[in-house]
């Protein structure tokens, strides 16, 4: 999906929530969820767009209407020490794209 895809999508009210995903290297993705299922925000040629902060996003975003939006964040501890048994679930934090704290 393309920024200006997104934009579309914003505007006329088709996005149920954004995931800014939290991967290893300091490096963020982000997937637009619609009622067509999940979808990662792509940049030049069709490859993921790497955002470099919540506050990257924020930038980017300026000017979108107001959605909701999470911080995915898979918890590394968990999988690394291999103590709780079954599926381990990311944390999913809320993040406001209208306030930076």
């Amino acid at each position: 999906m393309t920024l200006q895809q997104l934009r579309s999508l914003a505007d006329a009210g088709s996005v149920d929530e954004l995931e800014l995903l939290s991967l290893e290297g300091g490096i963020y993705l982000l997937r637009v969820r619609t009622a067509t299922g999940l979808q990662t925000l792509a940049g030049e040629g069709g490859r993921p767009m790497h955002l470099r902060s919540s506050t990257h996003l924020r930038s980017l975003l300026a000017g979108f209407p107001a959605m909701r939006c999470v911080l995915v964040q898979h918890v590394v501890h968990d999988e690394m020490c291999g103590q709780r048994e079954g599926q381990i679930e990311p944390l999913r934090l809320p993040l406001s794209l209208e306030q930076t704290w």
